[in-house]
């Protein structure tokens, strides 16, 4: 029984090694820090303004405040969320 879920095979599905998994978690997990980072900033312009009143943790969504990037890619993979290309099929 794994410790990880989902785990390795769950991910790969036969079809990629883990290196392809590392590299796409880590291409997908910066997508994740870059959606908080904007969420951030739009909220903290807001506050600043005087747009708002709520509080800043308020206005992240909870997905990008509360979980880690790396968790977060991996189960946007596990649900189909962002697909695996392999190079020969991607575009350089």
């Amino acid at each position: 029984m794994s410790m990880i879920s989902p785990s390795i095979d769950e991910l790969t599905k036969g079809k990629f090694n883990r290196y392809t998994l590392v590299i796409a978690t880590a291409k997908c997990a910066r997508l994740v820090t870059n959606e908080y980072v904007k969420q951030r900033e739009i909220a903290e312009t807001r506050i600043a303004n005087k747009e708002t009143d709520k509080m800043l943790a308020s206005m992240i969504k909870r997905e990008f405040r509360d979980e880690k990037a790396v968790k977060s890619a991996v189960m946007r993979l596990a649900a189909g969320e962002f697909r695996i290309v392999p190079p020969e099929e991607g575009s350089f």
